[in-house]
């Protein structure tokens, strides 16, 4: 694997009922040992190794307290197993307006927390319309994460939604949506993340700048739709942390501290010759 990532998304986990969650090493891929093995390796040179939850077809069950407790116990078992330093929830089915996982899942990830420790690392992975989309129409799976969001703040280390598959989206800072895509999508959706918006009657408080980033495919074939030029993410960091190269999009001040770029995914990313990692990288060492 290319030394270009910092944090790796080991996908996915798989749901074994009751809210527990298990993982299963791809035959192919090698032993478990070897597996451990290589996490072990990547962690001592630096990186970051997550356990990714859900995907397009995965999903979790956290419904009830007894549920919330499965999943902190079996995810615990597995973080030490395998020497995961923490989860990234990437949760396309099952979260919406009214559902008890939204009471139960920060009660079980606040309880992981506290037995992995304080360095325990939390990523959120959602599709933009469960967070920003919220702004448009809060209901149903609209806007569905911001309850996760706000009960997780103090634990979470980085939200970075997915621009891709889910079209245009509408922002606080323009009548028209934004492209997917574009350097103004990206840098009016961190906007939205770090300087707040309204939702459903309410007000969604912003993150602080190291808590977000935002997700983007690594190349046309990663993703349906949402591709982004590495000229567009290069200016869309240079607009969020020094106001350079911005579009017609601007945040009110630089955000020097912004966290960076999540991508699907470091498989196509190689597949494509580096495509993206290595200018994205470049451009990622050359902000303050």
């Amino acid at each position: 694997m290319s030394d270009d990532w910092d944090v790796i998304v080991v996908s996915f986990a798989d749901n074994a009922g009751g809210g527990n969650v298990s993982l299963t090493v791809d035959p192919g891929a090698g032993t478990e040992a070897q597996f451990i093995a290589d996490i072990k390796a990547k962690r001592a040179a630096g990186k970051k190794v997550i356990l990714s939850l859900g995907g397009q077809n995965g999903s979790v069950s956290v419904g009830s307290a007894a549920e919330a407790a499965n999943f902190t116990n079996s995810l615990y078992a597995i973080i030490q197993k395998f020497g995961f330093d923490g989860i990234d929830i990437d949760l396309e089915n099952g979260v919406s307006q009214g559902a008890a996982i939204q009471t139960y899942l920060p009660i079980a990830v606040k309880n992981l927390k506290a037995k992995v420790g304080p360095n325990f690392y939390l990523s959120m992975a959602p599709e933009w319309v469960y967070v920003e989309g919220g702004y448009t129409s809060y209901g149903s799976i609209w806007g569905a994460y911001i309850p996760l969001i706000n009960a997780l703040r103090n634990e979470l280390t980085v939200l970075h939604p997915q621009y891709y598959n889910n079209g245009d989206v509408y922002t606080p800072y323009a009548a028209a949506p934004l492209k997917a895509g574009s350097a103004d999508q990206l840098v009016g959706t961190a906007k939205m993340l770090i300087e707040g918006f309204t939702y459903g009657g309410n007000t969604f408080a912003g993150l602080r700048p190291d808590q977000v980033g935002f997700g983007v495919p690594s190349g046309r074939s990663s993703a349906g739709s949402g591709f982004t030029t590495t000229a567009d993410v290069n200016n869309a960091l240079k607009c969020l942390t020094q106001l350079l190269n911005c579009g017609t999009i601007k945040p009110l001040k630089a955000y020097p501290d912004f966290r960076g770029v999540m991508t699907w995914s470091i498989n196509w990313d190689k597949h494509d010759g580096y495509n993206f990692s290595v200018p994205v990288k470049a451009s990622l060492k050359s902000l303050p």
